[in-house]
């Protein structure tokens, strides 16, 4: 079984013995999540501004706010998650060694280490608008009830995505204190991207998951995930495109670019072994890689 733990990481090497378990429980050694939930931000400062090269001081200081934010605030969602799950997680081959389910962390060690999270969170809101602030907030009430949607629904990745890209509006207002229609277009092109690759991701823990009745998209498309996952991404690009026509005004400078990440998600598909938890695992990661040919396509 394909795990995402990566102890050989340079962060075990240089932080006391003490650490690991924090550092593992915030998924600091495995930045990808880091990165899903930081694009949508960068996204939408980008297209909020017209393009790469009309960002100024203020601009970039938001990004690197928004790179820590998404540091801080998915280790904020990942211990929110063990929480709920610990005891799931002592049942899935892939997540019985998480600190929460071996019993490494207590609950009340997470519970301290959450609250330090969030103030620091809270801390770098403190250099936005108003709005962005409150409508950064409001974003909690999805960190916090995202881990029980696999209980109750067969989609829970579609409220993955509705908490993960929730960036795209907060980014939106980190420049204009609007939310026009590119940053719903965005939003909306972030959700059925993350319904593509969090379905991917799914299906390393579908045997496991279908033994203790928790829900997932992988289980529900079984072995016609890959039509899904190709659909979602042809759709992902199409509001991602519209955004681009919504801020920038025209079609035919604006959708050239776009043949890059389409180049990418076909190579996903083709690539990806769904009964393969190494492929699944290397595929879902591979979305980084996605995410920053859309953010050069709305760049420029």
């Amino acid at each position: 079984m394909a795990t995402d733990f990566q102890l050989s990481h340079q962060l075990f090497k240089k932080a006391p013995a003490s650490w690991h378990p924090y550092i593992l429980l915030a998924r600091l050694d495995r930045p990808i999540g880091t990165w899903l939930l930081l694009l949508p931000c960068l996204w939408a400062l980008v297209l909020a501004n017209g393009g790469i090269d009309r960002l100024d001081g203020e601009d970039w200081l938001h990004a690197g706010l928004f790179a820590l934010g998404a540091i801080v605030m998915r280790a904020a969602g990942c211990v929110i998650n063990d929480l709920w799950d610990r005891k799931l997680d002592a049942s899935v081959e892939r997540t019985r060694s998480r600190p929460l389910a071996a019993g490494t962390i207590s609950i009340r060690q997470a519970l301290v280490f959450l609250a330090a999270l969030l103030c620091i969170g809270f801390f770098i809101l403190l250099f936005f608008n108003t709005m962005t602030m409150r409508l950064a907030m409001l974003s909690l009430v999805l960190v916090v009830t995202y881990p029980l949607m696999k209980r109750f629904t067969w989609w829970p990745q579609l409220f993955l995505g509705f908490t993960f890209n929730w960036g795209a509006l907060v980014g939106f207002t980190a420049v204009t204190e609007t939310v026009p229609a590119a940053a719903w277009f965005i939003y909306v092109g972030g959700i059925f991207w993350t319904l593509a690759y969090d379905t991917i991701y799914a299906h390393q823990d579908k045997e496991d998951d279908a033994l203790i009745g928790i829900k997932s998209t992988a289980r529900l498309f079984a072995g016609k995930s890959k039509i899904w996952v190709a659909a979602f991404f042809t759709l992902s690009l199409g509001f991602f495109i519209a955004a681009k026509i919504s801020a920038y005004g025209g079609p035919i400078f604006t959708t050239h670019l776009f043949i890059l990440p389409l180049a990418h998600a076909l190579w996903q598909i083709k690539r990806w072994d769904m009964d393969a938890p190494a492929s699944c695992l290397g595929m879902f990661r591979a979305n980084r890689d996605f995410g920053a040919l859309v953010l050069l396509a709305f760049a420029f």
